[in-house]
């Protein structure tokens, strides 16, 4: 666990974590939205939250949010498409146009928020909870789409339970394990930029990881009553993962 006196040392983190010029950081949101309007990744208002989320991160964070998001984009686009067709049988492919902007915030909202918390308030515990965030929202979606993909027969994380792929809360070990991979991927790609260490690496990770298993349980209980829907469980699966890094920390 991190001690205080480690936390205050990572405030000044250089050139790696220092926003880019308003003028550079416009242009790399508008090339980074329009690319992923490109590749279908997002629908046209998913490109507008999307541009939002990653100016913010650039103004924020710096490098370390925009290579980050860059991780989380590239890994949740590679697992949307991966088995499609499998998928399209089963009736849980995402469609083909992208995610909306509700869905970009829902996964991403929380991230831009602690970058602009980052940029008025240097707590280095921030910049821990927000590369969390992004860990969660990537492995979320990971092991969601790998799990419908290639996973087993999924279980109800309450009950144990078998259901039919899809159900709000069930989990699979192939989908978990590729969220673990997806958290790991995401949390080395932010503190390689940021120039932190494998023990805030690790925080990262693992919060996120923790996050996705509070995403599985508010779609067994929440979810499936009709009381909240994704997107409330996706925000807070994220804000969950985010606390969790504040407090390892």
């Amino acid at each position: 666990m991190l001690k205080m006196n480690d936390l205050a040392s990572i405030v000044v983190l250089g050139a790696a974590v220092s926003a880019p010029k308003l003028w550079l950081a416009a242009a790399i949101t508008l090339a980074f939205a329009a690319f992923g309007r490109l590749v279908h990744g997002v629908t046209t208002s998913g490109a507008v939250a999307g541009a939002i989320v990653c100016f913010a991160l650039l103004m924020g964070a710096g490098w370390a949010g925009f290579g980050a998001l860059c991780a989380v984009f590239a890994l949740t686009w590679a697992a949307t498409r991966f088995g499609y067709a499998r998928k399209q049988r089963l009736g849980t492919a995402e469609p083909r146009g992208g995610r909306t902007a509700s869905q970009v915030i829902a996964n991403l909202g929380v991230s831009a928020v602690c970058a602009v918390a980052y940029s008025f308030h240097q707590d280095p515990r921030i910049l821990l909870a927000l590369g969390a965030a992004l860990a969660e929202a990537a492995a979320d979606t990971v092991s969601s789409e790998v799990g419908q993909a290639i996973g087993e027969r999924p279980r109800l994380l309450t009950t144990w339970d078998e259901v039919s792929p899809g159900t709000d809360g069930a989990i699979t070990l192939a989908g978990t394990a590729a969220g673990l991979l997806g958290a790991l991927l995401v949390s080395s790609a932010y503190v390689w930029f940021a120039s932190l260490g494998w023990r805030e690496g690790l925080i990262c990770a693992s919060a996120g990881l923790m996050g996705t298993f509070a995403d599985s349980l508010l779609g067994a209980t929440a979810e499936r009553r009709g009381m909240i829907g994704n997107n409330t469980v996706n925000l807070c699966s994220t804000l969950v993962a985010a606390f969790l890094a504040l407090l390892l920390a």
